[in-house]
């Protein structure tokens, strides 16, 4: 796989075509990025995040690593550890054939040790530029969330406080300290 990155950059269907190997990849400006498995604390967060809240009210769909085509020419294609998709914009259909087309409403990056600042704080770029209502960074090593609106403007939620799902999940509310208790 890596020869193929070498060479030129790839389409988002290009990239869609490569065969499964057991690896982690995303899709960042036409490059292929490996990225290493996380650990189980990392899954065990994933399945606390917003999932019970959604579902039981059909607001939309819960991912987790689902592909998101961000932006084309070069094409990116990212999937955050856990996005909500709004069900108007969530197709079915579509969705068994292709990356979602643009960015979700929500996106959950959970940190892990392998994670560098600058790579993470482009992944945050990516989702806002294409249109992310709302991202969450959460770090379980420090137990706090870092809530992003803007790039310019991230706010801090420390183990003490909780994660509110503002305009885009109304009425969501997940203390940190519970989603990170072990």
């Amino acid at each position: 796989m890596e020869s193929a990155t070498h060479d030129r950059r790839l389409t988002a269907e290009e990239y869609a075509r490569l065969p499964e190997d057991g690896k982690r990849y995303e899709l960042e400006a036409g490059v292929v990025v490996t990225e290493p498995q996380p650990f189980p604390r990392h899954a065990q967060i994933q399945a606390h995040l917003v999932f019970q809240f959604v579902e039981p009210r059909q607001l939309g769909v819960v991912l987790t690593e689902g592909g998101f085509l961000l932006s084309r020419d070069p094409d990116t294609v990212r999937g955050p550890d856990v996005s909500f998709v709004r069900r108007d914009r969530f197709d079915v259909e579509e969705a068994e054939r292709a990356f979602f087309h643009g960015s979700p409403d929500l996106a959950i990056e959970i940190l892990s040790p392998s994670n560098r600042p600058g790579e993470v704080r482009g992944k945050v770029a990516d989702y806002l530029a294409a249109g992310s209502r709302l991202v969450w960074v959460v770090d379980p090593a420090r137990a706090i969330v870092t809530v992003y609106r803007t790039l310019l403007a991230p706010r801090l939620v420390r183990s003490d406080g909780a994660l509110e799902g503002e305009d885009v999940l109304p009425g969501l509310s997940i203390s940190v300290a519970a989603l990170l208790a072990r």
